[in-house]
């Protein structure tokens, strides 16, 4: 049938999500570690092609080009429209980068509209007037007002898409989205004939995003977190089907590595020491002073990996991700952890570790590069927007590896991982 959907994601965990989603709607899905060569992959068994790009927190200019050579790609494989996935809290800062990409693709694809939302009720991402929730509390009351790379402190999505781009930005609200497919076609008529370029849309339900689906049916490109991707494939008539989320057995040793400084990833990180098992914590300021950091989680792991999983984690409070920030600076504290934790996840890769967890969009991004991972196919769901996903590795033997986004998972996340492998093992 040829690649229906040509999607790109500003992150890695962002793109599994996504992935996560085409999958349980019926889609046999790939996903990409960046662009490949001009030309190359265009024969793959796939409904579906997912890029992830590590261009969320980048400066928007270098985000625009990766998102464009993205484009172009996906464009010479056949696909017939095109995703432009970001995070379901809409992380980005006024300079971007989700306004500068979206205008950027809308140029190349010469297209004058498209749609906005990250909604994502599964997950408790909800639209309502054009405000993101986050669970109960609006975005700005969340958590995510204390993220140190992009701290969102504007609720009202209308406002914040238009502090990055150029073009008026309008609303599809809750009562004509409830009004079904037609109604919302309509209303993106109008918002196009008043010169309006991108449409938030507003969804408090999986119900919302199946109508949504179908009314961008044909629009050249969509933009949206993961929760859109669920009413897209029915479009090409596909239907849910279990053999689309079928993987090798597992093998080997058991891991996590975390590096996310979220609430849900706090929260699941404690779940795991309560739990007894072994884990070892990551201290930015101790890399900093020129400790072998990975060296020491390494032999830490050595002992305790028949006994497994291991977990490996530099996740912390607001409070004290602050203070680390205070006296490293924020960009070279993140990089010092993520460069530590690629190391340990290459490390333990060695030493015999075949289903690894990953936690957080940076960390993933920085893994799955240190690992050499090309490209991933689309496994079972663990937890909403969370699947498993089979690698080959640059030795030829698979790896099962989650990339978990930081806000993502319930508190026992880590062991209902392993635990799903096992009862994908015995089926």
């Amino acid at each position: 049938m040829g690649i229906r959907l040509g999607c790109i994601a500003d992150d890695f965990t962002g793109a599994t999500d996504l992935a996560n989603n085409l999958v349980r709607a019926g889609m046999r899905v790939v996903q990409l570690i960046d662009v490949p060569p001009a030309g190359s992959g265009h024969d793959m068994d796939a409904d579906a092609v997912v890029i992830a790009l590590k261009s969320r927190t980048v400066p928007a200019a270098e985000a625009v080009d990766a998102s464009l050579r993205a484009l172009a790609w996906l464009r010479s494989a056949g696909a017939e429209q095109i995703y432009f996935k970001y995070c379901s809290t809409f992380d980005s800062t006024p300079a971007g980068n989700i306004g500068p990409v979206t205008e950027a693709l809308m140029d190349a694809l010469d297209t004058d509209f498209t749609i906005a939302t990250p909604a994502f009720p599964d997950n408790g991402r909800t639209v309502f007037k054009g405000h993101l929730f986050v669970g109960d509390v609006l975005l700005a009351e969340s958590g995510m007002r204390n993220h140190p790379l992009t701290p969102m402190t504007d609720s009202n999505l209308v406002s914040v898409l238009a502090a990055q781009t150029t073009r008026p930005v309008g609303l599809v609200d809750h009562t004509v989205v409830a009004a079904g497919a037609e109604a919302i076609r309509s209303r993106i008529s109008e918002l196009r004939a008043n010169g309006v370029a991108t449409a938030i849309v507003d969804a408090v339900s999986n119900d919302d995003l199946v109508r949504m689906g179908a009314a961008v049916q044909g629009l050249p490109l969509v933009t949206a977190g993961s929760g859109l991707a669920i009413g897209l494939p029915a479009n090409w008539g596909f239907r849910p089907s279990p053999a689309a989320a079928q993987l090798p057995p597992s093998a080997g040793h058991r891991a996590v590595v975390s590096g996310s400084v979220s609430e849900a990833t706090n929260g699941q990180v404690v779940e795991f020491l309560k739990s007894g098992r072994p884990a070892f914590s990551v201290d930015p300021l101790r890399i900093a002073a020129g400790e072998d950091i990975a060296g020491q989680a390494l032999a830490f792991a050595e002992e305790h990996l028949a006994d497994g999983p291991v977990l490996v984690y530099s996740t912390e409070t607001p409070d004290t991700v602050r203070t680390v920030q205070g006296r490293l600076g924020a960009g070279e504290a993140g990089e010092l952890v993520e460069r530590t934790l690629a190391r340990v996840a290459q490390g333990l890769v060695e030493r015999g570790v075949r289903s690894l967890v990953v936690a957080g969009g940076e960390t993933s991004g920085a893994v799955v590069q240190a690992l050499g991972l090309t490209g991933l196919r689309i496994g079972p769901q663990i937890d909403p927007g969370v699947p498993w996903c089979a690698a080959a590795l640059p030795a030829g033997d698979t790896l099962h590896i989650t990339l978990k986004s930081g806000n993502f998972g319930g508190p026992g996340f880590f062991t209902d991982a392993f635990a799903l492998l096992d009862a994908e093992d015995a089926a």
